[in-house]
Formats: C-alpha cells, sequence, structure tokens
C-alpha cells in the first residue's frame, strides 16, 4: 500500500456520513465503512490482487470506522 491510499480514511469517513445523512441507520456505519473500504481496496487500491486489495480495503475501511468512533468518544468526554 503507497501512502497516498490514506487519503482513502476521510473519503470512506464522508461516503458513511453522506449514508446516514440519506436514511442508513447507525447501527450499519460501521458495517456500510468496511464494506466500503473492502469494494474501495478491490477495484481501485489492488484490482489485479483480490486477496491483497481485500486486505487493504479492509483496514482502510476498519480505520475510518475507529476514527469516527475515536473522536466522538473524545468530544463527549470533554463535553461532560
Amino acid at each position: 500500500m503507497q501512502i497516498y491510499n490514506i487519503t482513502m480514511v476521510p473519503f470512506i469517513m464522508g461516503v458513511v456520513e453522506l449514508l446516514k445523512m440519506l436514511g442508513l441507520p447507525k447501527k450499519f456505519a460501521a458495517l456500510a465503512s468496511v464494506v466500503l473500504g473492502a469494494v474501495i481496496g478491490i477495484v481501485y487500491i489492488n484490482p489485479n490482487d483480490i486477496l491483497q486489495g481485500l486486505l487493504i480495503g479492509l483496514s482502510l475501511g476498519l480505520s475510518a470506522s475507529g476514527l469516527y468512533s475515536g473522536t466522538k468518544n473524545t468530544i463527549e468526554a470533554f463535553n461532560k
């Protein structure tokens, strides 16, 4: 994975937020993030090696989900 592919993390977060605004229940946001990451990994990042693309995509999707969750929890802790 090249370093510029890490820019996919905020992109995934943005698409998931858009999906939530369009009606996706919040409980499915993490799943949507992982699925979107897997699709991006296979189709965009490494279409020649599906397994490697899937692994990278899952990492990106999980990173996006964790970044969102961690930021939300930190903000909630400071607001208390």
